[in-house]
């Protein structure tokens, strides 16, 4: 930190670096879910603001995503022009790169923009990898 930065400036302005942390259970399958209903970035072709909701669902490998710099990477969106289909996918470029999951997918709901409704959905799925098969109970 430089000498006369403020403490909560460096805490809460966005930035691009996911920070990780060592998966509790990395011997078994599980999913982890997160929802992010205040994603927001501008549209490239207006300039006016586009909100959506991203739904996470990942199952980690040997690194989860750190929640304080997940906020901190999507609010680094805000005042950035993307397309709804190119900002979801740079998304899951970079936790993929960040976190290297067995399988990670996005779901992101923007809301309506000229009585259009966008939903973009990518996924990532580790080569050999498959999910469990389901438990059915009598």
């Amino acid at each position: 930190m430089a000498p006369h930065e403020p403490l909560g400036a460096r805490l809460n302005s966005p930035g691009t670096d996911l920070d990780t942390f060592p998966n509790p259970a990395p011997e078994r399958d599980y999913t982890i879910r997160m929802e992010i209903p205040e994603f927001t970035c501008l549209c490239p072709k207006t300039g006016q603001p586009d909100f959506a909701t991203l739904q996470l669902e990942f199952v980690p490998d040997q690194r989860c995503v750190e929640l304080k710099s997940l906020k901190l990477y999507v609010w680094a969106f805000r005042d950035r022009g993307a397309f709804h289909e190119a900002v979801t996918n740079e998304i899951l470029g970079d936790l993929v790169a960040a976190m290297d999951p067995r399988f990670l997918r996005i779901t992101a709901r923007f809301n309506v923009r000229g009585g259009i409704y966008t939903t973009v959905v990518v996924e990532h799925r580790r080569p050999g990898w498959a999910p469990p098969a389901p438990v059915t109970l009598p």
